[in-house]
């Protein structure tokens, strides 16, 4: 019997090993590599898209970022690979990518099919519709009859779907692979409107239409589509690093540590939070296989969560997108950090 209870253990143990093992794999495997791959998106304005010197800029591109400071110290270690809407959840599952930060709605079919883990909500969006001023049309019931423009392979099409049918509507779906192709095709005049997130919509009129002022975005929407990253199921530590990374610049924001006066707090501040989050107590970084000071260095790579909202889609940006949702949940929005403690 004792032998046995010896063999059990033995199997348990070695049964923890190779679970703790697995759970450590795209850690060790990014760090074998020196650099973070990060799925984005092709093209969309102040989430991934490149600027005029190529180099990728945007919410999303700045998670990236983020991520990578907090492995390496170094927010420069990452390698974009800009993706299809058809094509970036086969590049995680295969491996191409470690992480997916690409405009990406949390759904229950996503959740439970795809073998990938959601991790929390980035940014909280609606899709909406663009349409030219002169159209006369104000609301989603206008859209009658409308030949719309759309994405294939994203949630936009089975939304557009479900609601013109639930209101007895039709439309005519123009369907692209391409975003790029979409907005070409949208600008050209070949659809009556153009339907994606209301943040990207935004982003479009405002880098990539011939003349902004002739379109605007309708103020309804017609979805809930909360945004955030995807990472493979399996690898357990890999999925708390990166949810963790989010709580960090949120609650960043939540107490004042930007990326201007971080290094200053993570030396002077007698706030135990804000402490253990730049890693000045306790031993938050060993427990995610990461260095005590992750989180400062990602708060002084990219700033905190308002200050990479602000940036890139805020009032200092082009698209100029109020925080609504995205505020604080101290501010009236749902942004609320899991405490660090």
């Amino acid at each position: 019997m004792r032998l046995l209870r010896r063999l059990a253990l033995a199997c348990a143990l070695l049964a923890g090993g190779i679970a703790s093992a697995a759970s450590a794999q795209t850690l060790n495997t990014v760090r074998q590599r020196g650099q973070l791959v990060c799925g984005v998106s092709q093209g969309f304005a102040g989430f991934s898209a490149p600027d005029s010197r190529g180099e990728m800029r945007g919410l999303d591109a700045d998670y990236c970022r983020a991520l990578a400071a907090a492995i390496f110290g170094d927010p420069a270690r990452v390698r974009f690979v800009p993706l299809t809407a058809q094509a970036r959840f086969a590049a995680l599952q295969s491996g191409e990518i470690d992480v997916l930060y690409r405009n990406s709605t949390q759904t229950f079919l996503r959740d439970t099919s795809l073998g990938l883990n959601q991790g929390p909500v980035n940014f909280y969006d609606g899709q909406g519709f663009a349409v030219r001023r002169d159209a006369n049309v104000r609301r989603v019931q206008d859209l009658n009859g409308a030949t719309i423009c759309v994405a294939q392979g994203t949630t936009h099409e089975l939304n557009l779907a479900d609601v013109f049918r639930a209101r007895n509507m039709r439309f005519q779906p123009v369907v692209f692979e391409r975003i790029d192709t979409m907005y070409q095709a949208f600008f050209a005049g070949r659809c009556d409107a153009m339907t994606q997130d209301s943040s990207a919509l935004a982003g479009a009129l405002a880098t990539v239409a011939p003349n902004p002022a002739d379109y605007a975005v309708l103020e309804e929407t017609i979805s809930k589509e909360p945004l955030g990253p995807f990472t493979r199921s399996g690898d357990e530590q890999w999925s708390k690093v990166v949810a963790w990374l989010h709580h960090a610049l949120v609650e960043a924001e939540e107490y004042g540590v930007t990326q201007a006066n971080a290094e200053r707090l993570a030396r002077e501040s007698p706030n135990p939070t804000v402490q253990r989050l730049l890693g000045s107590s306790g031993e938050f970084g060993r427990h995610l296989g990461l260095d005590n000071r992750w989180a400062l260095h990602a708060i002084r790579a990219v700033g905190n969560y308002g200050e990479i909202f602000e940036r890139n889609v805020g009032q200092a940006s082009p698209l100029k997108l109020r925080r609504g949702l995205n505020g604080l949940w101290t501010q009236g929005g749902l942004m609320y950090a899991l405490p660090m403690r």
